[in-house]
């Protein structure tokens, strides 16, 4: 048994363990409800430029079953990792607290997290703004977000094929062949994005590009595309005018406008604010409605929100409390 004041140290492999896809698709769900009624702390984030790479800190809190907690994030993005160090792109820590004491209840490695609760918001976002009988999907990128991406909206649509697009075509190969083993779905790696998406009626793009590889003239009508890369005012993933003649959604307006593929469509002067249809929390709170027609066009762009990992983080502290799983550390051993 661990002691009242102990904060409980949970690895990335645990957290993998601990947090599966429907359970992070119910937590970004509440957290968007939650926050629809007030119940959040309002999430903020800080950008550190960290020449060739980027480190973002964010954080936010929730109300969730009577405790006010909070979870703060700190993620660091150095391109080239992988090929020069044999390490990871995007490293990082979360630390989940109790907001009235100020207890550290857990440290956990976030990119788990953030894996899982980013695909998680897609599958929310599609649930109101993709055909519900959509089964094709053309992912851009073929990182480990592309495998949450496709397992995530497997949990709201009928997934049937997946079309892989990777400027390293190899490693689009390798992701094709673990989506079919492993998601029993049939993935191909394509070399033509455009032709693929003549086919799919759902999108997502998360690449690190900082500049439009998705067009107006790409996408048919009735497709659901979600921008995921887009995460800073530096990347962009979407033309401006495929952002203008669709049905934007958002997760947080304020930080799609300064970071997203909203804020490169603003910009170019092809939007303004007034011209996003709605943020995730409206659609969850029922206060606006998703798709209208058949034919339209709907994005969500995802930056990604500080109010997702509260809702994860728990998620993840309560099971490993439940299991006892994690190391129990003391971190306020001293008389201070």
């Amino acid at each position: 048994m661990t002691t009242q004041g102990a904060t409980r140290v949970i690895s990335g492999r645990d957290v993998n363990a601990l947090l599966d896809m429907d359970a992070s698709i119910d937590a970004v769900a509440r957290a968007f409800a939650l926050h629809a009624a007030g119940q959040s702390l309002r999430p903020c984030s800080l950008a550190i430029e960290v020449p060739p790479g980027m480190a973002h800190v964010k954080a936010a809190g929730l109300m969730i079953d009577g405790r006010r907690c909070i979870a703060v994030k700190t993620n660091v993005n150095i391109p080239g990792n992988r090929e020069e160090r044999g390490l990871p792109t995007i490293q990082g820590v979360l630390v989940l607290c109790d907001a009235d004491s100020g207890l550290p209840l857990a440290v956990m490695d976030s990119i788990s997290v953030t894996t899982r609760r980013t695909a998680a918001a897609t599958a929310v976002a599609a649930r109101y703004l993709a055909h519900e009988d959509a089964s094709v999907v053309t992912v851009y990128g073929c990182g480990e977000q592309c495998f949450a991406q496709i397992d995530a909206l497997a949990h709201v649509r009928p997934i049937r094929r997946a079309y892989l697009f990777d400027r390293d075509h190899a490693r689009a190969e390798r992701m094709a062949h673990r989506v079919s083993a492993r998601l029993a779905i049939q993935a191909v790696a394509t070399s033509d994005p455009v032709a693929s998406l003549a086919h799919s009626r759902l999108c997502v793009t998360c690449t690190t590009s900082t500049r439009a590889i998705l067009h107006h003239g790409d996408v048919r009508p009735g497709t659901f595309v979600a921008a995921v890369g887009a995460d800073n005012p530096h990347k962009q993933e979407l033309d401006p005018d495929l952002m203008a003649d669709s049905t934007v959604v958002v997760d947080l307006l304020e930080s799609c406008a300064a970071n997203g593929d909203l804020h490169h469509a603003i910009a170019a002067g092809a939007m303004t604010r007034d011209d996003v249809h709605a943020e995730l929390t409206d659609l969850v709170a029922g206060r606006t409605t998703g798709r209208t027609t058949t034919d339209e066009i709907t994005v969500f762009d995802s930056t990604g929100t500080a109010l997702q990992d509260v809702a994860a983080a728990m998620v993840v502290y309560q099971r490993a409390l439940t299991a006892d799983i994690g190391h129990p550390l003391d971190l306020a051993d001293g008389d201070g």
